[in-house]
Formats: C-alpha cells, sequence, structure tokens
C-alpha cells in the first residue's frame, strides 16, 4: 500500500451512532473534556506549532465532530461567507500538523457545505442544521440534505519508463504535476481517467489502476489517485486546460524530488496527493 496522502487517516472517531439521538449530542456538550474548534477568517484556527486550537464550550455549538480519545468535540459554524477563492486558506497546509489534518478537513469541508447549502433544492426553504451538523433538514418539505465530496481523478500517465506531468496557468514558476479533472456523470473512475488524459495531452491509455485517495476540503472535493499506460508518447497538448505537458525519465523525477538548483522542475508540495503519486512511483509499488 502506498503511503497515506496528506488529510488520510482516522482523525477523530466520528461516532456516526449518536448523530440520530440529538439529546444524547446535547448531553455531551456538558461533558468535562468537551471542547470546541477555535475559527480565524474562516478556516480552523492553528496555533504555533500547528495544532488545531480549542476553547470550551460556548452556547450550543452545531457540528459534532467526534471523540478525541473519548473527549468530545464539537464547532460552531463560523460566520462570513464562503471566500470567493476556494484556495483562500490553502496557505495554511504549510503549517499544518499532520495528526490534525484529517480533523481540519472534515471541518473545513463541512463549514463550507453549511455555507453553500442554507436553502432547500427541493422547496427553496431556509434549512437547519441536524444530525449533528452532518445533514441539514427543511421544516417545509421534511427534505434532508447530506454533504457531498466531489470525485477528482488525478492520475499518472507513464510509457516506456517515462513519466507524463503537465503544469497549469495558475501552479509557480517551473512547478509540474499530475493531471487531474473531475469525473463526470454516468462515468466510471478508469472511464474518467482515460478521458481527461485524452482531452488534456491527446493520449490514448490502458491498464488504469488505483493507488490511494485523498479528502480535498478546498471546497470539497475527494482526489481519486491512479495510474495509467500510455498507448504512445504523442502529445497534444490542449491550451486551454495545461501551460505545458512533458515526459520525465525517473531519474528526472528523482532529481525534483531531492530539490535544489538543478532540479528539473518543481514538483507538488507534499501535502498534495501529487506528491503522494510520485513519491509512490518512484519507489517502484504499483
Amino acid at each position: 500500500m502506498p503511503p497515506d496522502p496528506f488529510f488520510a487517516g482516522e482523525g477523530l472517531d466520528r461516532a456516526d451512532h449518536l448523530r440520530a439521538d440529538p439529546a444524547a449530542i446535547a448531553a455531551l456538550l456538558g461533558h468535562g473534556d468537551a471542547l470546541q474548534l477555535v475559527w480565524d477568517n474562516g478556516a480552523p484556527s492553528l496555533d504555533e506549532r500547528g495544532k488545531l486550537k480549542w476553547q470550551d464550550i460556548s452556547g450550543e455549538p452545531p457540528l459534532f465532530l467526534g471523540f478525541d480519545q473519548g473527549a468530545p468535540r464539537f464547532s460552531a459554524l463560523p460566520d462570513g461567507s464562503t471566500p470567493a477563492n476556494a484556495y483562500a486558506h490553502i496557505h495554511l497546509l504549510a503549517l499544518l500538523d499532520v495528526r490534525d489534518a484529517p480533523t481540519f478537513s472534515a471541518a473545513l469541508s463541512l463549514a463550507n457545505w453549511h455555507r453553500r447549502h442554507g436553502h432547500c433544492s427541493v422547496c427553496g426553504r431556509m434549512t437547519e442544521p441536524n444530525r449533528g451538523g452532518w445533514s441539514r433538514a427543511c421544516p417545509n418539505c421534511s427534505a434532508e440534505h447530506y454533504p457531498r465530496s466531489d470525485p477528482v481523478v488525478i492520475m499518472l500517465a507513464e510509457h516506456e519508463g517515462r513519466l507524463l506531468l503537465g503544469r497549469q496557468p495558475q501552479y509557480p514558476e517551473g512547478r509540474y504535476s499530475a493531471l487531474a479533472g473531475f469525473v463526470e456523470p454516468g462515468e466510471s473512475i478508469e472511464d474518467a481517467v482515460a478521458r481527461e488524459l485524452k482531452e488534456e495531452a491527446g493520449i490514448e491509455v490502458y491498464d488504469v489502476h488505483y493507488w490511494c485517495s485523498q479528502p480535498w476540503p478546498f471546497p470539497s472535493s475527494l482526489m481519486i489517485g491512479a495510474h495509467a499506460t500510455a498507448a504512445s508518447d504523442q502529445l497534444i497538448i490542449d491550451k486551454n486546460e495545461l501551460d505545458d505537458a512533458r515526459w520525465f525519465s525517473r531519474g528526472e523525477v528523482l532529481a525534483a524530488l531531492a530539490g535544489g538548483p538543478a532540479a528539473p522542475f518543481q514538483p507538488p508540495p507534499k501535502w498534495a496527493i501529487a506528491r503522494t503519486l510520485l513519491d509512490h512511483w518512484v519507489d517502484g509499488l504499483k
């Protein structure tokens, strides 16, 4: 198995069995070790060590995040609308302690969903948090709405020992990464991998394999990491999607991961699943 990507892992015990029992959740607010998450500018707040900040319970926070070694953890819904830029808080990842990353991801994704889905999609009325904040209920038509994660395939295509990487216009200078795209309705993961590589790079692929996945809270995606074999190395790059795409040898990828002024490209950061996929590939673990 590949190593867990950043954000992956158990995190808190989510205690799903308690979500349908509002009385039990309310009673946990009075638990001696109960704490609630601190928010800052629309994101979970971090201390100087990169750990999540917690405080004493204030009022009745609507989000029950779960248990930390038996101690209840809650969260309020942060004030303010969703930032126009979904990546407004991504700078925090360079500071975030990896052990707190799963809880950070769950809390931010859940809060973003509540901020964006305050109205019932059936009748349009305002909805209310339900099931410890893991759904919203409509008091008018009784519809219940649940958070969704958008599936995204992110893949490495290989041809005769070389790896295809591309760069998007918003990337820092010199950065190359795995190609990616949303899974469309009625489409399998394997078909999405093949379609995205054909659309963006003009290559046909086969032998698609799943490697690992990563919850991504900007705003709420599930990144599905995969590997595919290319039938040819002839590229037709979609310039609407990519600035550039190239084939890199294993040695070039190793040099990039090692860093330094002689690196052939800048790899994705360690908190990106693309970096996990590159580490997985150069280690020869397929």
